[in-house]
């Protein structure tokens, strides 16, 4: 029997001294890697039942060390039993509460496996779960967007380039646009799950193991598609965490854009949009203030993923085959930033249901005639001008427009001849292209702002997010 004692964090009888306190304090990883307690006790049980469909332990072994793991387990996560910093980490925590509970047969189950195969398999079960859950939670923000934009397809305003008022589209369009950037985080993360869905138990601490196991049940009852190709690769990788930490960061990015433009809208200077009182703050000095410090933090948190991004690609750089305890650091930030985008995405469904647009000041600020300068050239190519003469013609009329001191619409046909007198075009029937209402209708296409498009959009997305199952 060994004589190595639960508390000797897996150093075994080589060493006679324990680790300096300064150092164990560093080399513990407990008080993060706890959120794979439940993954922790999976992986361990899918081993214990192929040690014994192989014959490597009994059956009954087997039996009484998956009820002390749920136990074990139960008894972390009430709280009757603390996690020992002393034990370094989760793994050691679980299998040294598992001996004292059930004896020799708990001694029996790291057979075949080291905790660098155990510790990567259980991030892959972590980051293929956080990796649904959140796009879960994608999926039940876009239903909100989804319903804003049904109930404004055809709510008109200005649409910006450079924050410069450009061309006229409609807030149903706008909203999709966020739906879209939501839909595509929504592809990378079961992507990257897809990726990540090779079990590494059985890959030893780097060049597997001589015993007869059979890997290829414990990653089907674990839920992956199967075991990896190569020990070396297996116990090191961490590819699939630095790709869901890389979707966390673009999600928050696409929310910071969202949280960007709610704070602009919110201004007295745009006045396109209030915040539910949920989700503003007032100030300790001025009474009359309504801060959107939740569009703010949407707008901020993503700088948080991004470090944790460039934290864990860092730590991976230049790491020799096979593990290193480098890669003990990678968990952090994985951790950090699936809870930071878990967080944001939660927000969403009720932020955007409580959204108050002020539609009339929308309306107001897309007449501006100068947005319809697009829709004026496309009339004169209707009429048979080229582009290029039509946008250096419409160019001139703004000119003439601004030189005057008056909008394009209030151009005569005396304006227009002025321009060019050889444009038989150029008559002032010409300038109901300048009507954004009826600018915006004409942009039927795939992907335009229409409101007859948004409506095809909406309905392709009701269909998408009632198959997952949500009332749209």
């Amino acid at each position: 029997m060994s004589t190595e004692k639960p508390g000797s964090g897996g150093r075994g009888a080589r060493f006679v001294n324990a680790m300096d306190d300064a150092a164990a304090a560093l080399n513990a990883s407990v008080d993060f890697d706890r959120r794979l307690l439940r993954d922790d006790v999976r992986g361990s049980q899918a081993q214990a039942r192929m040690l014994a469909a192989v014959g490597l332990i009994t059956p009954a072994d087997a039996d009484t060390i998956i009820r002390g793991l749920d136990a074990a387990a139960a008894e972390f996560e009430s709280g009757a039993r603390k996690l020992d910093p002393a034990l370094e980490d989760i793994h050691m925590n679980v299998e040294g509460r598992l001996i004292e509970l059930i004896g020799e047969p708990g001694r029996r189950l790291h057979t075949a496996r080291s905790r660098n195969d155990q510790v990567a398999t259980d991030l892959k079960l972590f980051a293929r779960a956080a990796a649904i859950e959140l796009a879960a939670a994608i999926d039940r923000a876009r239903v909100a967007l989804v319903r804003r934009a049904r109930e404004h397809a055809d709510t008109l305003l200005p649409g910006y380039t450079h924050l410069q008022r450009a061309q006229a589209v409609t807030l149903g369009h706008h909203l999709l646009a966020y739906a879209e950037m939501l839909a595509r985080d929504r592809g990378r993360l079961l992507d990257g799950a897809r990726r990540a869905a090779e079990s590494p138990l059985g890959s030893g601490a780097l060049a597997a193991t001589g015993l007869p196991i059979d890997r290829a049940a414990t990653a089907r009852e674990l839920g992956f598609d199967g075991p990896t190709r190569n020990s070396l690769d297996a116990v090191s990788d961490r590819d699939f965490a630095a790709e869901l930490v890389f979707a966390c960061a673009l999600i928050g990015v696409h929310l910071s854009r969202l949280g960007e433009e709610l704070v602009l809208w919110s201004t007295t200077e745009f006045g396109f949009v209030r915040l539910g009182e949920g989700y503003c703050s007032g100030s300790s000095l001025m009474p009359q203030k309504r801060n959107p410090d939740i569009a703010e933090l949407l707008r901020a948190k993503p700088a948080r993923v991004i470090g944790d991004l460039v934290a864990l690609l860092t730590i991976s750089k230049g790491l020799p085959l096979a593990y290193n305890k480098d890669l003990q650091e990678s968990q952090e930030p994985l951790y950090d930033a699936v809870e930071t985008a878990r967080l944001s995405l939660s927000v969403l469904p009720g932020l955007i249901a409580g959204l108050e647009f002020d539609t009339d000041r929308m309306r107001a600020a897309a007449d501006d005639p100068a947005l319809g300068a697009t829709d004026l050239a496309e009339e004169m190519v209707r009429r048979g001008m080229p582009f290029r003469t039509a946008h250096e013609v419409v160019g001139r009329l703004v000119k003439t427009a601004e030189a005057r001191k008056v909008s394009l619409r209030d151009l005569g046909a005396d304006d227009l001849r002025a321009v060019d007198p050889n444009q038989p075009s150029l008559i002032p029937a010409v300038l109901d292209a300048l009507d954004p209402a009826r600018a915006v209708a004409a942009r039927t296409i795939t992907g335009g702002p229409a409101p007859a498009a948004v409506r095809r959009e909406i309905a392709r997305l009701e269909a998408e997010l009632r198959a997952l199952g949500f009332d749209v």
